[in-house]
């Protein structure tokens, strides 16, 4: 491959984990070419301790592996997407939603499914067999069937036995299968051995053995009888050469081996060593397996067996302990060491890149811009037609759903107006890589600018592209920056920032914390599962509040949107003309996402924190606090917001209908000032 190609790691599973890892441990060994892992989640499971979770013993953040973390200390950028297929020929992946992403070399770790039936609950992939035993009543008259009385099938149900103490179990087997030491073991904890062909109209899972997923055989790929693709023992796929597999998706042609983690790990290291070497254009060098495989089976009774090919012992305490003992290693592993903290913070992304509100104040005054803006302009000579503009470095490293919170955050200011989006022009510039790579990064980003516009109707009419002249990140694609220039219409006054009245109620229409998520998320201190509830949130676009407004219009007397300057930087805006006012806030009403409160009382915030924090000033003036704020709040109101909330002032009556119908949540009340 060439030095100026992408590389794809396709799927998050143990193989690709252990690449990341080395590359993140070493980035010195890290190939100089662009790298993407797209998984369809942010988080992969390590199956090691699936069944301890499921018995109750962890929790779910013991055995997730942070992905997107994972990718930051890497240099690797992350895209969350489901993979729908491939084509090999024009060397694109397809995406579920979302343009294909091209590529020079890929690698494949997508896992494996459980081979289809037409009844039971797969237990492959882990994420939706999970989800279901999260909603099964453990007290549910009926039984529960694990089909499948192999090494896994076994674990879960063991597993199960510990989750619900008195729910009746069933393991389905062959007849024969299972031997009068194991039965004997199914006979203490209560679960009643079934032979084959038994009628079972119950809940039930399917553990009867694995299969690669279902689009591989669409491909056009050399797969074996179990949909599995067969490569060489460089890991390479047949007659592809700048393909690569590994994993349960996968088998070595040569010496094909059983799908099970424990040679998903053991290929993370000549995967990563014959990646890098195909980058450099070097020799690759193959991998001979081991033939057997140690398999510790473990949740009964704090006792585990071992299985070596047909060789069985257990169970017994020590081997639960050496089990315990390597899955907590194995995920320890994964955790940022303090080596790698990061010794200063970093400057944070998004808008929380913008320039503080006083240097930006004085550099408007001294060329006699100065005043109080709104949030958009109407056009001269008319009326109805607004305008404005916004744009922030990558927040992310997906291009795509970068283009997309930069448009819906370029977008929140006309919705601030009362406004529809009809059009945009954008302005992007694009790192210093490789022609085809400016290309994709194009094509990902445009598609999705393109995508919030068509949501409202509105259309893409025009733009501009440049090339950056600093050196690029890594990532190359944070070194993406966009501006976008958006119109739209209002057939009716715009709302103003100014307007505020006594007795008006303040409502906002989203949670905050934006600011010291992605904070946290530079040093490894945020939450997998706290980003992505604020991204659902973040990604969702809030021009539908409009035509929820819309009948009580009338009732509405000013809006903003909450950005850089956090709540109280534009709430003070709101406050600025109107002297005779005062607003009190009632601080435990005022929405945060998970994980931000709880940030800031370890001492994270936003780059862009410490200069908002003038704006505390207003709460020694018109702006009141019902209760003795804490810390973890005075930070919560000056954090910059990407893709933040509307918040508007509007009479009670307009404020219970929209807090009865809709997100919209009351925090404050605005007054006259006494005296």
């Amino acid at each position: 491959m060439s030095r100026g190609g992408l590389l794809v790691l396709a799927g998050g599973g143990h193989s690709h984990a252990l690449v990341l890892k080395r590359w993140a441990m070493n980035s010195e060994q890290r190939p100089k070419q662009s790298i993407v892992l797209v998984n369809r989640g942010s988080t992969a499971l390590y199956s090691g301790m699936a069944p301890g979770f499921i018995a109750g013993l962890y929790q779910r953040d013991e055995l997730a592996i942070d992905l997107r973390q994972l990718c930051d200390q890497a240099g690797v950028a992350f895209v969350e997407a489901e993979i729908i297929g491939l084509n090999p020929q024009d060397k694109c992946l397809r995406l579920r939603d979302r343009p294909e992403l091209h590529f020079d070399c890929l690698s494949l770790d997508v896992g494996a499914v459980s081979r289809p039936s037409a009844t039971g609950i797969p237990i492959k992939p882990l994420e939706a067999s999970l989800a279901f035993l999260e909603n099964e009543d453990p007290n549910d008259p009926q039984p529960l069937r694990m089909i499948g009385a192999g090494a896994a099938g076994l674990e879960v149900v063991l597993a199960l036995r510990r989750r619900w103490p008195r729910r009746a179990l069933q393991l389905q087997q062959r007849s024969g299968q299972l031997d009068p030491a194991l039965k004997q073991v199914l006979q203490q904890a209560r679960i009643t051995l079934i032979d084959d062909g038994s009628d079972h109209r119950g809940p039930s899972m399917l553990c009867t053995g694995s299969q690669g997923p279902a689009w591989l055989a669409t491909t056009g790929l050399p797969l074996n009888s179990d949909g599995r693709i067969r490569t060489d023992r460089c890991l390479r796929v047949e007659g592809h050469p700048s393909l690569f597999a590994s994993g349960d998706c996968a088998v070595i042609s040569e010496e094909p081996r059983p799908a099970s983690g424990v040679w998903a790990v053991r290929a993370g290291r000549p995967l990563a060593k014959n990646l890098e070497a195909a980058c450099q254009g070097q020799p690759l060098r193959p991998w001979h397996p081991q033939r057997e495989a140690l398999q510790l089976i473990g949740t009964h009774q704090d006792a585990a067996w071992a299985r070596w090919g047909s060789w069985l012992l257990g169970p017994s305490p020590l081997l639960w302990r050496l089990k315990q003992r390597i899955d907590r290693a194995f995920m320890a592993g994964f955790q940022r060491p303090a080596a790698m903290a990061d010794p200063a913070p970093m400057a944070c992304r998004g808008c929380a890149a913008k320039l503080p509100a006083q240097p930006l104040a004085a550099a408007l005054e001294r060329v006699g811009l100065g005043g109080q803006p709104e949030d958009a302009a109407h056009l001269p000579g008319s009326e109805e037609l607004l305008q404005s503009m916004d744009g922030f470095p990558a927040l992310v490293s997906d291009p795509w759903l970068n283009g997309r919170l930069t448009a819906l955050h370029a977008c929140s200011d006309l919705w601030a107006c009362g406004a529809a989006v009809s059009s945009a022009m954008a302005t992007i510039t694009l790192p210093m890589v490789s022609a085809n790579e400016q290309q994709e990064l194009l094509v990902q980003t445009l598609a999705g600018i393109r995508l919030v516009l068509d949501e409202q109707s509105a259309e893409l009419i025009g733009g501009h592209t440049m090339e950056s002249r600093s050196a690029s990140p890594v990532p190359a694609s944070l070194g993406i920056q966009i501006t976008l220039t958006v119109n739209g219409r209002s057939d009716q006054s715009p709302w103003l920032k100014s307007g505020l009245r006594p007795g008006d109620a303040l409502l906002i229409s989203r949670p905050l914390g934006t600011g010291v998520l992605f904070a946290g998320a530079m040093s490894g201190a945020s939450k997998a599962a706290d980003l992505d509830a604020a991204l659902r949130t973040m990604t969702c676009s809030q021009h539908t509040l409009l035509e929820q407004i819309e009948p009580i219009r009338e009732g509405i007397h000013a809006c903003t949107d909450i950005t850089g300057f956090g709540l109280l930087g534009h709430l003070g805006e709101m406050l600025h003309d109107s002297p005779g006012l005062t607003v009190e806030l009632d601080g435990p009403a005022i929405p945060a996402y998970t994980g931000a409160l709880d940030l800031f009382d370890r001492g994270v915030f936003s780059s862009l924190a410490p200069s908002n924090r003038t704006a505390w000033q207003w709460l020694e003036g018109p702006v009141q606090l019902k209760e003795q704020p804490s810390e973890a709040l005075l930070e919560l109101l000056v954090d910059p917001q990407t893709c933040g909330p509307l918040m508007l002032a509007c009479s009670s009556e307009a404020a219970a209908q929209l807090t009865q119908s809709g997100p919209w949540i009351q925090i404050g009340n605005a007054a006259a000032a006494h005296g």
